[in-house]
């Protein structure tokens, strides 16, 4: 979602809750686009972002304590808030209320991947594939297989998936493919993912590392405390 459909999202979600205050899924939605807006950068405030959804959150759950909504919406706060092991069992609560929300399977699968449990998250992204084999976002579940894949050291599979993962408006696949190659020391292939990447998002992030560690990626300093995952994404 562009920054402006995130803005528009949460403005109708806004109107909702306010037509009905009560409204718990007014509420978990209101939760949701806070933290997808904070989340991704595109909050002048995020950390009221993040407080308010919090609020709407807990009340939600006050109401209705078995709402799948409302635990994918605390599991997706704790997520972008860093708290990756408290997300997890909120993940695992939605998806046993609701097993066709694939969301779940693939934050849930993240979470894994930031505490450690890399190996765990794989059946729960191909889970996510099987099941929604024509899902308009399936490069995100395939690039996240990638990730998974280099994770774990085999550069094989990681450049299928992120093979899988190009699209046209994704700069990440390609850059991901561009660091692999680079450590092959194959270095047109990465020469020519790196071009591709920095076409894709014109900001300037891939000219030198400085620039990419300063425009930041999805996740706090440190990544739940997992030396391998943080020195990954400060490598990438």
């Amino acid at each position: 979602m562009t920054r402006d459909q995130v803005i528009e999202t949460l403005s109708l979600f806004e109107r909702a809750l306010t037509l009905d205050p009560h409204s718990v899924e007014a509420q978990n939605w209101v939760a949701l686009m806070l933290v997808i807006r904070a989340g991704n950068g595109f909050s002048e405030s995020p950390a009221s972002d993040f407080q308010r959804a919090e609020e709407l959150v807990g009340r939600a759950l006050t109401a209705s304590s078995r709402d799948w909504l409302a635990r994918y919406a605390k599991g997706s706060l704790l997520k972008w808030q860093g708290r990756c092991e408290d997300a997890i069992p909120e993940f695992e609560t939605a998806l046993a209320l609701n097993p066709n929300w694939l969301n779940s399977l693939q934050l849930l699968a993240w979470c894994k991947v930031m505490t450690g449990s890399i190996e765990e998250a794989i059946p729960l992204d191909e889970q996510a594939i099987r099941l929604s084999p024509g899902d308009p976002y399936l490069q995100n579940y395939y690039q996240d297989m990638g990730i998974i894949y280099l994770l774990l050291s085999r550069s094989n599979e990681a450049i299928v998936w992120f093979e899988k993962a190009r699209n046209p408006g994704l700069d990440w696949p390609y850059s991901f493919l561009a660091a692999i190659y680079a450590l092959r020391g194959e270095s047109e292939k990465a020469a020519a993912n790196l071009a591709e990447a920095g076409r894709l998002c014109p900001d300037g992030r891939y000219s030198s590392i400085a620039r990419r560690k300063a425009t930041g990626i999805s996740g706090p300093p440190g990544y739940c405390g997992v030396p391998k995952v943080a020195a990954l994404f400060e490598a990438y």
